[in-house]
């Protein structure tokens, strides 16, 4: 029964209630979060770990008045269920109504759609200069925690804070030791020392850039955090509040096995174990690292490198042991990961980075200037870049073409089955010219028989003709290859000739000659990408042939920020599916 959690409408409904009772809601929060989750996934660990230290702060702090930021916003399922949403989580029927992350289209207790890390200090200080500049009273708030802290932007919102803010301005670090997985990085060398002495080390970073500091070794202990609390409300100068907590605390599994519960998919509560079957299907995850392994044991200059990502090339705990030194995990820190690359490969190693697309897009100018200005050899492979993949709107994977074809020297490659991934993987460690990306392919390990180039050094931007015809082309792009298959298939049954389709491979790139030739005896070119049309393959495709006779439909997604769609139901809207580009076909062929 949630005796507590139905009398919660408001933050403001804690007020009068007890420290026992806040337990009890602590407890009754916990009931409803793994009820959902086992249901439908998402963050585990994180908002586990956090229930009381949220329920104090709503106590202490007058939200939405006073403000909270909360980094990544992966923690803040407890600050949902006290901010009006609980149903959201009680409800199974309104699981989908609320996000995974904080939204201020939800709440008027949220301020930020935030769902990268490190950015919380920043995003929270520009808050409180702003209250500052308009001579406003009220507490700002920012969380951080779950590893954050090595990322770049949240060093830089601390120097700021330490050095340019004079008044209130409160910093919550919730120190789980852990990130996704372990932590990496000195600075929680430093965290350890200040939790060995109960925050008395002489060597503290936070002081040294100029912050107040104070320490709690019980961060899920309410009565403590409210205490805490109530002692730096309304302080008159920025102070970081650190606290330390168990990661998934009132899970037990989650609590013994941090990395692999930081985030779940839907579970049997009872045992733990994952209830979605996908059979016994391949993973490009996990053939990349034992790929990868297999060429560390063969040659010990080839090198794996995440920024906290180690499970997107398949790197579990065993595999990183396996790999020793030829493995390194840099902590959230994705600017140094690809400058970091840069070095290995221009000092003679065989560099592979591997992350999720959604997270490289914070090191857009290390790709750019360190590593492509510099033509180094090194490899970048991404996970979710396909419109399957993640669908939060913090974190879609569809801008990477667009966002990084169009840089000089690199070499954007989009394979269409397992065998040629395979095969660009392999050319782009050995070879010593070219930084490359490689899109791992998001609609499963597709074994469909057709061969791959070994090397592609002398074959730059030359596209693939995988079968000849006439009338019309088809481009299919990366995992859009097989869209574009089928609807050659339709075409040639349903309307009497055979199409030419294409396998691009390079969407960096553009194949003049063979974009050329296919006017003699074709009228339509149609383009598919896994990814938004607008500074993306298509166009390059369109402009091409701008000056020409030649028709050109670009497939591919609008500009815009979609959010929790189902990716099946969002193709057929855009016409993404044989029989619409077959009909489209049909329409403008005489």
């Amino acid at each position: 029964m949630l005796d507590i959690l139905n009398k919660i409408n408001h933050p403001s409904d804690l007020n009068d209630l007890s420290i026992d009772n806040l337990e009890k809601l602590s407890e009754e929060i916990r009931e409803v979060l793994l009820q959902k989750l086992s249901k439908n996934g998402g963050h585990f660990g994180p908002n586990f770990g956090m229930v009381e230290a949220i329920i104090a702060m709503h106590y202490v702090f007058e939200s939405p008045k006073d403000k909270f930021v909360f980094d990544v916003s992966h923690q803040s399922y407890t600050h949902k269920i006290l901010t009006g949403r609980k149903e959201g989580f009680i409800e199974e029927k309104s699981y989908k109504t609320v996000s995974g992350y904080t939204n201020p289209e939800e709440s008027e207790h949220d301020f930020f759609n935030v769902g990268h890390t490190s950015t919380s200090i920043s995003l929270a200080s520009g808050l409180a200069k702003a209250r500052d500049l308009k001579k406003e009273d009220y507490n700002v708030v920012a969380v951080i925690g779950d590893g954050s802290l090595s990322g770049g932007e949240a060093l830089e919102g601390l120097n700021f804070a330490g050095s340019e803010l004079n008044s209130n301005f409160i910093i919550i670090v919730n120190d789980n030791q852990q990130s996704i997985a372990e932590n990496h990085g000195g600075l929680y060398k430093n965290l350890d020392e200040l939790r060995e002495t109960n925050g008395q080390a002489s060597n503290n970073l936070f002081k040294a850039m100029g912050l107040d500091y104070i320490y709690e070794a019980d961060g899920n202990n309410i009565e403590k955090m409210i205490e805490l609390f109530q002692k730096i409300k309304d302080i008159d100068h920025p102070i970081v509040v650190h606290i330390n907590t168990k990661k998934g605390k009132g899970y037990k599994l989650a609590e013994e096995n941090k990395e692999s519960w930081h985030w779940t998919l839907p579970f049997d509560s009872e045992t733990g174990k994952v209830t979605v079957n996908f059979g016994n299907t391949e993973s490009y995850a996990d053939l990349t690292a034992k790929f990868l392994l297999d060429k560390m044991k063969k040659d010990n200059t080839v090198v794996a490198v995440t920024p906290a990502m180690p499970m997107t090339i398949g790197f579990g705990i065993e595999r990183r042991q396996e790999a020793g030194e030829q493995f390194v995990d840099v902590g959230i820190a994705e600017e140094h990961a690809v400058a970091l690359v840069s070095g290995i490969a221009k000092n003679g190693g065989k560099p592979v980075l591997g992350t999720n697309a959604t997270f490289i897009q914070r090191s857009y100018d290390q790709i750019s200037q360190d590593l492509c200005i510099n033509s180094n050899p090194a490899t970048i492979v991404l996970n979710y870049t396909s419109v399957t993949g993640l669908t939060d709107v913090t974190h879609l994977g569809i801008f990477t073409i667009a966002a990084f074809s169009n840089i000089p020297n690199l070499v954007l490659l989009a394979p269409t089955n397992k065998v040629e991934y395979f095969a660009m993987l392999d050319w782009s460690i050995e070879q010593q010219e070219h930084p490359v990306m490689i899109l791992m392919p998001g609609n499963g390990v597709i074994n469909d028989g057709r061969e791959a180039e070994k090397d592609y050094s002398n074959i730059i931007n030359k596209f693939k003709v995988e079968e000849e015809g006439s009338k019309v082309a088809i481009l299919g792009l990366g995992d859009f290859y097989q869209i574009g298959e089928a609807a050659s298939k339709i075409v040639e049954d349903k309307l009497g000739f055979k199409p030419t389709l294409i396998n691009p491979r390079f969407a960096s790139g553009v194949d003049k000659e063979l974009l050329e030739d296919l006017k003699q005896n074709h009228e339509l070119v149609i383009t598919l990408e896994d990814g938004i049309l607008r500074g993306g393959f298509g166009e390059s495709i369109a402009s091409f042939y701008g000056d020409s006779d030649m028709k050109v439909k670009n497939y591919g997604l609008e500009k815009e920020f979609y959010d929790r769609y189902n990716p099946n139901q969002l193709l057929d809207e855009l016409g993404i599916t044989p029989e619409k580009i077959v009909n489209y076909i049909e329409s403008m062929i005489k």
